[in-house]
């Protein structure tokens, strides 16, 4: 084999090698439709009322880019979690106000309230941010420290964190089933990794985001969690009483008292209800996201607890 053909070979090589080293992006990603939940399914492009919905491929493309490419090397893994503040009501921020739900918030609107203190290295006496219950991160050190530190991966830096808001789930988690809730379009896609930068979508359908509406109900917060909890019934209060109202079906909890959830039904011993007409509508939930009860009941028979992401995307 003469010289220039090993050098062409070589540097074909080269070049493969630094293709597969590179960052995906949006490009990389393929999508198939391949449905097994096929209800109540939404083509990627439809009309609502005067204007036409979609769903925003090319930014679902980019969030399963970055999926991919923080699982390309092995990480130590681990949740953000503070539950209705369950691990101790996070420490006050250096920086802080009050936002139009009266509630502390750090300087980027997190509030304080079922969030997680985060400290820069070696300044542990006061928290600089907010992390989201729900968040994912990966481990720098042991978790049974006191202050446990951890590189973000749903949020940004390098932080240290009282180890009772870290909750380590290791380095064999695999997060190849991700839920996109759309709080622009109103509706919802589930997608599974079938291989390398090749995914298969599961459903298209439509959904109901949380809204603005002070001090009970709030906005479906934007971002990229782990789907941490699972209850067949999920049961709520009437709001400003601890009096049970109702409940909704096949709850998956992602962050806060969020859940990917189905119809809520309005008498805590009434049957469930499959569909209902404000489903991909206008956000009009206290936060959380409404389906179809058989498509929530996808979700939580598809995902396992602490294996699964829900990505919120406006």
């Amino acid at each position: 084999m003469g010289k220039e053909k090993i050098d062409s070979l070589a540097f074909v090589k080269q070049q493969e090698e630094e293709k597969k080293a590179a960052p995906k992006t949006a490009a990389d990603i393929t999508l198939t439709k391949a449905l097994t939940y096929d209800q109540h399914t939404l083509a990627e492009s439809y009309p609502y009322g005067k204007k036409t919905r979609v769903f925003q491929m090319d930014k679902i493309k980019e969030k399963l880019a970055w999926v991919e490419n923080f699982q390309r090397v092995k990480n130590n893994y681990a949740v953000l979690q503070n539950y209705k503040n369950k691990n101790g009501e996070a420490p006050l921020v250096k920086d802080y106000h009050r936002n139009a739900y009266k509630r502390v918030s750090d300087t980027l609107g997190t509030e304080r309230y079922q969030s997680v203190p985060l400290y820069h290295f070696g300044e542990t006496k006061t928290p600089t941010l907010y992390g989201r219950d729900g968040s994912l991160v990966k481990l720098l050190s042991t978790d049974t420290l006191p202050m446990v530190k951890i590189s973000g991966i749903s949020l940004d830096g390098e932080w240290e964190v009282p180890k009772r808001y870290v909750k380590a789930i290791g380095d064999t988690v695999t997060f190849h089933k991700v839920i996109i809730v759309d709080v622009t379009n109103q509706n919802i896609m589930t997608v599974e990794r079938q291989r390398d930068s090749e995914w298969l979508i599961r459903s298209m359908n439509p959904a109901t985001s949380g809204r603005h509406h002070p001090p009970y109900a709030q906005e479906t917060p934007l971002g990229a969690f782990v789907l941490q909890e699972k209850k067949s019934k999920m049961y709520y209060y009437r709001d400003g009483t601890t009096t049970i109202e109702g409940f909704a079906p096949y709850a998956n909890r992602f962050t806060n008292g969020a859940y990917v959830h189905g119809v809520p039904v309005n008498n805590p011993k009434g049957a469930i209800k499959e569909f209902s007409w404000s489903l991909g509508t206008t956000p009009r939930s206290h936060m959380c996201v409404r389906n179809a009860s058989s498509h929530a009941k996808h979700i939580y028979d598809w995902t396992k607890s602490l294996n699964a992401l829900v990505i919120v995307i406006d």
